[in-house]
């Protein structure tokens, strides 16, 4: 790859996509080092990394956890400790860094998103609620500080391996007539409302093929991840909605899909693993090992598609209806949609009334122009307080604390 090793910030290193990317670098010491490991307050997990991989800077966004995994270090460790936001902007922004991988889950993760976009940074993009709260300021930030932005979520980074890019990695779309993203239904896509109405948080979390956080499992369940994918899709890539589609896709072995004004459709087909993406980020634009096993088409046998049902599954919808309105829709969708979630992991709201939640928010909060970074957030604060009442109202339950 290069003579230099690549240094590599990774943000939510003790989650599913971090754990991932400590893994593929971990197989090609030769090319990449952990310069920053950052989580919210996970201290043991982030005291084994940090053993394991020596970053000279471990992030706890949490005090009294950063303070625990100071304590914890060996006295000879060559590791700092940081705190909070402004010790995610430091190991993103440093001169030192390369590449970033921005995996915190949610809303938390839009700051330090920014500012390795601002700083020029090459941003592996596995937060898509970044670009759903703050796609205009995000793409605007890649474009004037000359960023890489390379999608690291299995179906964009499908449609960026089938889409020709240029060398900055953005996306040249003169030909083509649609992207097709697919999904696999989740636990619930066979499922009846009613058999949905009396849904666990367990049950829910069981995807059929990823490995994934508890609230990401249960976005895919509601296919308000999908929804999400659909607005990061049109931001990736510069989309209008009308050109991008949902396909469902069981198996989960086609990730997605480039339809071009010729007929032909370009596909990227693997395992459902979410190494190769993570790898095919770190080394872009060359190929490096990622620890997945290839692909055995006759073993698949076969490969499935029909369309989504948004009447079973009316987050989808919301999303799409959410792209539509433009401005800080979006934010506000995924701030109602993360509170409603977390109230369900915490048993206090049915599965089938995550949707009930998400469209009232988005018909009581005002839609304003994403202007600024703190627009964005104001949004996202008056969508989660709007959420936190129509969850008092519906449930009686108003778990500050859980639900921030």
């Amino acid at each position: 790859m290069t003579a230099s090793l690549r240094q590599v910030s990774v943000l939510g290193s003790t989650g599913s996509i971090g754990v991932s990317t400590l893994d593929v670098i971990a197989r090609h010491p030769g090319d990449f080092a952990v310069y920053a490991l950052a989580a919210n307050r996970s201290v043991e997990a982030m005291l084994a990394q940090c053993l394991q991989h020596q970053p000279q800077f471990a992030v706890m966004m949490d005090e009294a956890a950063a303070q625990l995994l100071s304590d914890q270090l060996p006295t000879d460790s060559q590791t700092q400790v940081l705190q909070g936001e402004a010790g995610l902007t430091q190991v993103v922004t440093a001169p030192e860094v390369d590449s970033v991988m921005a995996a915190i889950v949610g809303a938390a993760g839009l700051p330090s998103t920014l500012a390795a976009a601002n700083a020029g940074k090459t941003v592996l993009l596995a937060n898509k609620e970044s670009l759903v709260m703050g796609g205009h300021l995000l793409m605007q930030a890649v474009r004037e500080s000359g960023a890489r932005l390379l999608p690291i979520d299995s179906e964009h980074n499908a449609i960026f391996q089938c889409m020709p890019v240029d060398e900055q990695a953005r996306p040249m779309r003169d030909g083509i007539s649609k992207v097709l993203l697919t999904a696999s239904g989740g636990p619930f896509r066979s499922w009846t409302y009613e058999q949905m109405y009396n849904a666990t948080p367990d049950q829910a979390c069981a995807h059929p093929n990823w490995s994934m956080g508890r609230k990401i499992s249960v976005d895919s369940a509601s296919l308000m991840n999908k929804g999400l994918e659909f607005i990061e899709a049109c931001w990736i890539f510069d989309l209008t909605p009308d050109l991008v589609d949902v396909v469902v896709h069981p198996q989960s072995i086609i990730h997605s899909m480039v339809q071009y004004l010729d007929g032909s459709v370009l596909a990227q087909l693997g395992n459902p693993d979410m190494r190769t993406p993570i790898a095919y980020g770190l080394a872009w634009p060359e190929r490096l090992v990622s620890g997945v096993a290839p692909l055995d088409l006759i073993a698949a046998a076969r490969l499935d598609f029909e369309a989504p049902d948004e009447s079973r599954f009316p987050c989808l919808r919301l999303a799409r209806e959410a792209v539509a309105a433009g401005g800080t829709a979006m934010a506000v969708c995924n701030a109602a949609n993360e509170i409603a979630v977390q109230a369900f992991l915490d048993e206090q709201l049915r599965f089938t009334d995550i949707p009930s939640i998400i469209e009232g928010v988005m018909e009581k909060v005002s839609i304003v122009e994403p202007t600024a970074l703190n627009v964005v957030e104001n949004a996202d604060n008056e969508a989660r307080e709007v959420a936190r009442d129509l969850l008092a109202t519906m449930t009686g339950h108003t778990p500050e604390a859980n639900l921030a």
